[in-house]
């Protein structure tokens, strides 16, 4: 799955650096996550980097609109940096 920035998002800008895969951006109201260019940092680190440093409790969580396995997550990594 990618991951989704919630309406609870205080623009802290603390996640926006952290992205390995640049699919982080400044939204309409809040930071916003591009679903195909987020791997829940598959490829990069253990766990998703947003959610580590964003002092938000669920505020970024796994987006029900983009479901993905993790061989997909791979694919989708593997495809975003021509590896």
């Amino acid at each position: 799955m990618a991951l989704l920035i919630t309406d609870k998002c205080t623009n802290c800008d603390m996640c926006l650096p952290e992205c390995p895969n640049d699919a982080i951006y400044v939204g309409a109201d809040i930071y916003e996550i591009d679903p195909n260019l987020c791997t829940e940092c598959i490829g990069h680190y253990d766990t998703p980097t947003c959610q580590k440093v964003c002092p938000i409790t669920k505020c970024i969580i796994l987006d029900p609109a983009h479901q993905e396995t993790n061989e997909e997550l791979w694919e989708k990594f593997v495809l975003i940096h021509h590896f």
